[in-house]
């Protein structure tokens, strides 16, 4: 079996002893180094002590729930949160993702698809030079270069950080990938398809909304007008266009 590194640390925050502990031995026979918390209200200081590399957070918590947890660590935690919910309504996972999330699955989770769900965050931010695909929806990280800069945008690949007018742009993991993906390939459209297999890795199975969500939540970021947006342009029926001047 491909293992992401041994390295790899990895805070579960589930409130079911019992599947925590067999989801932590599945995954720790897997090359990865698993922590547990069942409560809620000690997520918060866990995830700022250890700085896991990943967390695993449910979303119905005792104490504290994780859409909760997720907000209140956002702005000193930067690393991937992959987000569970037992409920199957779409509100739950646009909330989390707007909360910060980077993914989401619904229970009952499948070992084996979380496993892959989470080596494939973990990959994200361990190769840059992949991070922002190798698919279609971009020509090679070889030749792409490594800052982009739109007028008072900038966009550093390297640092994986963002700049509007000289002020650092608060960006999760995953809408920096976003971010990154569009600016790369400005002047052409990319459809929810190519976005979703470049950055998830998966195929788009029509229904998912986290890359709508996560265009919303970044366009005020970057200064562009959510209502009638100029710089991350919706193509209706095609996808998104990110417009090199504006």
């Amino acid at each position: 079996m491909e293992q992401t590194s041994e390295a790899s640390r990895v805070l579960i925050v589930e409130d079911d002893e019992r599947l925590a502990e067999l989801t932590r031995d599945f995954l720790e026979k897997n090359g990865l180094v698993v922590s547990l918390e069942t409560n809620g209200a000690h997520a918060v200081e866990r995830i700022r002590d250890e700085t896991p590399d990943l967390v695993v957070l449910d979303l119905m918590l005792p104490g504290e729930d994780g859409l909760a947890i997720c907000r209140r660590v956002r702005p000193f935690y930067n690393g991937p949160i992959l987000m569970l919910t037992a409920r199957t309504d779409d509100l739950d996972q646009v909330l989390g993702l707007e909360m910060g999330a980077d993914d989401y699955m619904s229970k009952p989770v499948r070992p084996r698809v979380l496993l892959a769900r989470i080596r494939a965050l973990l990959r994200r931010i361990s190769e840059p030079s992949a991070q922002a695909g190798g698919g279609s929806a971009q020509s090679g990280a070889d030749s792409a270069p490594e800052r982009l800069v739109f007028n008072n945008l900038v966009v550093d690949h390297s640092m994986r950080e963002a700049w509007l007018d000289d002020e650092s742009i608060d960006l999760t993991s995953a809408e920096f990938d976003l971010l990154w993906l569009l600016a790369s390939s400005a002047g052409r459209v990319l459809s929810r398809e190519e976005i979703f297999t470049s950055l998830r890795g998966i195929e788009y199975d029509g229904q998912d909304r986290s890359i709508d969500v996560r265009v919303s939540r970044i366009r005020p970021k970057i200064g562009d007008d959510p209502v009638h947006p100029r710089r991350i342009k919706t193509v209706r029926s095609k996808g998104y266009l990110f417009v090199r001047d504006v």
